[in-house]
C-alpha cells in the first residue's frame, strides 16, 4: 500500500510564535490558524469566537424576493417552491415550505424526477404548475442558467425567484430575482452558502422586514446543516455557525422526521458532520436517485410520527437498493477502465446504468484512479446524462466548458457537475476532455497528496491541545480536520481489528504511549512495515470514550517508514 505525498503547509515560525504568545495557545494550535489563512489577531479572534452572521439584505435581489413573497401571501396567491432532487435542494425547499406555511401562505412543492425530467426547471413542469394556478415560482438549487424556461414561465403569468449557488453565466435569466452569491455584481461578503443557507437567509430577511411567523428561524438550522454538509460547501465563515447549531439540533432530534431517519440509520450518538455525510444524507439522496425526492421533503416537514416512521423506512429500503446498484455498476466500470491504459481523464458510458447512481460511481473512480471522471447513463433514445467528479486543482466547470459544443447541456461547480450528451458525440467528448485534463496534469502536481498542518512531538498532544482545537469545529470542506505529523515513532504493538482496521500503540522516545487507530489500513505488512520499523505518522488527535473513561487517541491518516537522516 503506497503512502501519499505529504505536503507540509508553509508556516512562518515567527508568526507562529507571535500568535501562540499573544493568544496563550500552543504552537500546534497556532499552526492550525495560520494554515487557515489567519495572519492577524483579529482574524484569529474571529475563528476562536462566536461567529457573526452577515446582513441578508446584501444578497443580490433579496429585498425584491421578500417583497414579492409578502405580496403573494397577502393576496393569497399559490406559491410553488421548486427544488432540486439532492439533499441541498430538499432541505432548501423544506425550509421555504416550513417558514412560509407558518406565515399562512398557500404553498406547494415540486421536484422534477431525475430520470424522466432531469435537473432543474423544465417546460412540462412549468406548464403544469401554471395550469394549477401557481403565480409565484421559487427555485431551490437550480434556475441560474434556465433562461428559456423562465421566459416561458413569464409568458404563462408566473413570476420566478431563483435561489441558487451554481456557477453563473454573464447574463442573468429573466427572473424577478436571482439570489446567487456567485453573481459578478454580488456584494455579499461570503460566497460559500449552499441553497439551504440561502433559503434561510431569505426567511431571515423576510422576518426582519415583515415580522416573525409561527416557525422560529433557529428551528430551521438543522435543515441548513444537512444541506451545508451534504453539498460539501466550505465550512468557513457563517457556514460554521449554521452547522455548529444545526448539529446540536440534529443530535437532540427536535424534528420527528430526523428522529425517524436517525433510527433507521442506526444513529444513537451525538450527530457530527460525518453522521450527515455518511448516514443521513445518503438515505435522503436515495429518494431522488431511485424514486421521488418529494418523499425526502415530506420526511423533513411532516409533524406526524407515524408518517415519519413510514417514510424513513422507505428511504432505508431505497438506500439498500442504491448500494446494490452502485456495486454492480462499479464492477462494470472497473472492467471498462482496466481494459485499456488509464487516460488523463476517465469517461465511461452504458445503456445498462441507472442515472441515479452514476455520480457516486464517478466519485469512487476518482478515489481509486485520481483522475477527473465522467460517468454517463444512456437512455433508449441515445441521450446520455451523467455526473462528473474531479481531483483537487482541476476545475470541472472550466473543463466541461471547453467541450460545450459537444454537449447538449452541462452545469455545476468546479468540483462536481452534470452533463447531457448525444451518444454519438461521446468518442469526441472523451478525446477532448482527456486532452484538457492531460494538459492540466502536465502543469500541475497531480500525485495523491496529504496536507499536513505541522510536525509535533507526541508530548505536545495533550488535553489542552484538544481544548484549544474545539472552537475550530465543525470540520469539513474548507476547514479540514487538524492534521499533524509525528516522526520517528516506535510501534509498541499492532493488530487488526474488525477485519480491516489497524490498532496500534505508539510512542516517541520517552513519551506516554498513545492508542492509535487506522481505519481501513489493514495490517502493518500491507504498508511494508514491521514492529521493528521506526515510522512517521500523519494523524488527527481526538478523545476516545470507552467504558466511562476518556483517553486521547490518534486517528491515523497515513504512515511511512522513517527516512534515514
Amino acid at each position: 500500500m503506497k503512502s501519499r505525498l505529504w505536503v507540509f503547509r508553509d508556516i512562518d515560525p515567527t508568526k507562529q510564535a507571535a500568535l501562540a504568545q499573544a493568544l496563550s495557545i500552543s504552537s500546534a494550535t497556532a499552526s492550525l490558524l495560520l494554515a487557515r489563512g489567519v495572519t492577524t489577531l483579529d482574524q484569529a479572534a474571529a475563528w476562536m469566537s462566536p461567529i457573526r452572521l452577515h446582513d441578508p439584505f446584501l444578497i443580490p435581489d433579496i429585498e425584491l424576493a421578500v417583497d414579492r413573497l409578502h405580496q403573494a401571501i397577502t393576496q393569497r396567491e399559490l406559491i410553488c417552491f421548486y427544488g432540486d432532487y439532492d439533499v441541498d435542494g430538499m432541505s432548501a425547499t423544506s425550509i421555504y415550505l416550513s417558514f412560509f406555511r407558518g406565515l399562512g401562505a398557500k404553498v406547494c412543492a415540486y421536484v422534477p424526477h431525475r430520470v424522466r425530467e432531469g435537473y432543474g426547471l423544465n417546460e412540462g413542469a412549468i406548464r403544469k404548475l401554471a395550469a394549477e394556478g401557481v403565480t409565484l415560482l421559487v427555485t431551490s438549487d437550480c434556475g441560474t442558467t434556465s433562461h428559456r424556461e423562465i421566459s416561458l414561465a413569464n409568458q404563462l403569468g408566473l413570476d420566478v425567484i431563483v435561489t441558487d449557488h451554481h456557477q453563473t453565466d454573464e447574463q442573468m435569466p429573466p427572473a424577478l430575482a436571482v439570489m446567487n452569491p456567485h453573481r459578478r455584481d454580488a456584494q455579499y461578503p461570503f460566497r460559500g452558502l449552499c441553497s439551504g443557507g440561502l433559503a434561510y437567509k431569505v426567511a431571515s430577511a423576510y422576518q426582519a422586514k415583515y415580522g416573525p411567523g409561527a416557525v422560529p428561524l433557529d428551528s430551521l438550522l438543522d435543515l441548513v446543516a444537512l444541506a451545508t454538509i451534504a453539498d460539501v460547501v466550505p465550512l468557513q465563515d457563517e457556514n460554521r455557525a449554521f452547522v455548529r447549531e444545526g448539529l446540536t439540533q440534529l443530535s437532540h432530534g427536535a424534528r420527528c422526521g430526523i428522529r425517524a431517519l436517525k433510527q433507521v440509520a442506526g444513529v444513537t450518538r451525538e450527530c457530527m458532520a460525518e453522521t450527515i455525510a455518511f448516514k443521513l444524507a445518503p438515505r435522503l439522496n436515495a429518494a431522488g436517485r431511485l424514486d421521488d425526492a418529494l418523499k425526502g421533503i415530506q420526511l423533513l416537514t411532516t409533524e406526524s410520527e407515524s408518517e415519519a416512521k413510514q417514510l424513513a423506512e422507505h428511504l432505508e429500503q431505497l438506500n439498500r437498493a442504491r448500494q446494490q446498484l452502485e456495486a454492480e455498476i462499479m464492477q462494470e466500470a472497473l472492467v471498462q477502465v482496466e481494459a485499456h491504459e488509464i487516460p488523463s481523464a476517465i469517461v465511461l458510458a452504458s445503456r445498462r446504468w441507472h442515472l441515479g447512481v452514476v455520480g457516486i460511481v464517478a466519485a469512487r473512480l476518482v478515489e481509486r484512479y485520481h483522475r477527473p471522471t465522467v460517468v454517463i447513463a444512456i437512455n433508449e433514445r441515445g441521450i446520455g446524462k451523467g455526473s462528473a467528479r474531479t481531483v483537487p486543482g482541476f476545475d470541472l466547470y472550466d473543463g466541461l466548458a471547453s467541450c460545450r459544443d459537444l454537449l447538449v447541456a452541462f452545469g455545476g461547480h468546479p468540483s462536481a457537475a452534470g452533463v447531457t450528451i448525444h451518444e454519438d458525440r461521446l468518442p469526441e467528448f472523451f478525446k477532448r476532455f482527456a486532452a484538457v485534463a492531460g494538459a492540466w496534469a502536465q502543469s500541475a502536481q497531480n500525485a495523491p497528496t496529504l496536507h499536513v498542518d505541522s510536525e509535533v512531538r507526541l508530548d505536545e498532544v495533550t488535553l489542552r491541545l484538544l481544548q484549544e482545537i474545539e472552537p475550530l469545529h465543525p470540520f469539513g470542506a474548507g476547514n479540514p480536520e487538524p492534521m499533524f505529523a509525528g516522526k520517528r515513532l516506535e510501534i509498541m504493538s499492532a493488530r487488526v481489528v474488525g477485519e480491516k482496521h489497524l490498532k496500534m500503540m505508539l510512542r516517541q522516545g520517552r513519551s506516554l504511549p498513545f492508542d492509535s487507530i487506522g481505519f481501513g489500513m489493514k495490517s502493518l505488512e500491507a504498508h511494508g512495515l514491521s514492529l521493528k520499523t521506526p515510522v512517521d505518522v500523519a494523524f488527527t488527535p481526538e478523545l476516545n470514550h470507552w467504558n466511562g473513561l476518556e483517553r486521547i487517541q490518534l486517528r491515523i491518516r497515513d504512515m511511512r517508514p522513517t527516512a534515514n537522516e
